[in-house]
C-alpha cells in the first residue's frame, strides 16, 4: 500500500509539472490510500487553480467529476482519518519541525501514512519527503 499526499492526486487529474512523474508512479500498479484529508485538500487545490486562472470553472468541475468517478469505481482505497493522526502530527512537528521546517499538512499526511501502515510514501514536496524518510517510510 502507498500513501500519496494530495499534490500527487492533483497532478494525476490536472496537468502540471509533476503530472508525468505522477503517471509513471501510478502505473507501477500500486494501491493508494485516499482519506477525507485528501478529498478536502483536493477540492481546495482545484478551486485555487480557478482562482489563479490556471483552470476554468468547467475544467474544475471536470476535475472534481473525474476524481469522484474514480472514487466510486474503487480505484482508491478509501480510509477514514486515523483517530490518532492529529496527536502523531503534533509529535512529528515537535520532533522534526525545528530541523525540517515542515508545515501542519506535511506532518498530518505523514502521520496518516504511518497510522495506515503504508509501505511507501509519494510526494513532490521535498520537506515532506524528508519527514517521511526520517520516520522510516520508503520514498518513491
Amino acid at each position: 500500500m502507498v500513501y500519496a499526499d494530495t499534490s500527487f492526486f492533483v497532478s494525476l487529474y490536472i496537468q502540471d509539472v509533476h503530472s508525468k512523474a505522477a503517471e509513471n508512479l501510478f502505473n507501477a500498479d500500486a494501491r493508494l490510500w485516499f482519506t477525507p484529508l485528501h478529498y478536502a485538500e483536493y477540492a481546495n487545490a482545484v478551486a485555487q487553480q480557478v482562482f489563479y486562472k490556471n483552470l476554468t470553472v468547467a475544467d474544475a468541475h471536470q476535475a472534481y467529476s473525474d476524481l469522484d468517478q474514480d472514487r466510486a469505481s474503487g480505484l482508491w482505497v478509501e480510509a477514514p482519518m486515523p483517530e490518532s493522526a492529529f496527536n502523531l502530527c503534533a509529535d512529528l512537528a515537535r520532533r522534526h519541525g525545528p530541523k525540517l521546517g515542515v508545515r501542519t499538512l506535511d506532518s498530518l499526511h505523514v502521520a496518516c501514512a504511518l497510522e495506515l501502515k503504508a509501505e511507501r510514501f509519494w510526494t513532490f514536496d521535498e520537506r515532506q519527503a524528508k519527514l517521511a524518510k526520517a520516520e522510516g517510510l520508503k520514498i518513491s
